[in-house]
């Protein structure tokens, strides 16, 4: 193996330099970057620079232009065929003649179109609207008041998730069974609207 001399060593030297120097400028260039993709970000939030997304303004389809547009001579309907004639309607989910999706899957039970539907308002959610108000009890036209229903005329049943700790009378159509529970733990009152008074 042959000696090494001193301006061999001197040549590693000034490669290792070179090559640190490169892997610095790639770093810094590299920050540099970085900031100016968030520079731009922060440019595009300018009302003066703001684009709409890509696709944003495609125009419709026009079909029947010409050979250039693509979409020329059968106007992408092909050749033939019922779906290429003028008037042709297929029916909704048509797979051209194979068994359709909608009748392939099963089917299993069915929606009961006389069901009695009640807006669901757990306790939790409830507690969170009347904190920090002196409330003493809620009444069937407060939930709407208190954003918990759509509309005064709302069925409410009310559920236990959560926790009451005020001593509340709570007027609904139904209660579930922990939800009476802690409301009467809390000091309250859970009253079924309609039902019987209790003697």
């Amino acid at each position: 193996m042959p000696e090494r001399t001193g301006s061999d060593a001197a040549q590693d030297g000034q490669g290792l330099e070179a090559e640190g120097w490169r892997l610095l400028l790639q770093r810094e260039s590299a920050k540099i970057n970085f900031t100016g993709v968030i520079a731009r970000k922060i440019m595009a939030k300018n009302l003066s620079n703001l684009r709409a997304p890509k696709n944003a303004n495609t125009g419709r389809k026009r079909v029947g232009r010409g050979m250039g547009s693509g979409m020329g001579k059968t106007s992408t309907r092909g050749h033939k065929g019922q779906r290429s004639r003028s008037g042709s309607h297929m029916m909704r989910g048509f797979e051209g003649g194979q068994m359709p999706l909608h009748r392939r899957l099963p089917k299993r039970g069915f929606t009961n179109i006389f069901r009695t539907e009640y807006t669901i308002v757990n306790l939790d959610r409830l507690a969170g609207r009347i904190a920090g108000l002196k409330v003493a009890e809620i009444g069937l036209d407060d939930y709407s008041k208190l954003g918990l229903a759509s509309s005064k005329k709302a069925l409410i049943k009310i559920l236990g998730s959560g926790e009451l700790k005020a001593a509340i009378t709570i007027h609904a159509h139904k209660f579930s069974k922990s939800a009476a529970e802690k409301i009467e733990k809390a000091g309250g009152k859970a009253v079924v609207a309609g039902a019987p008074a209790a003697a």
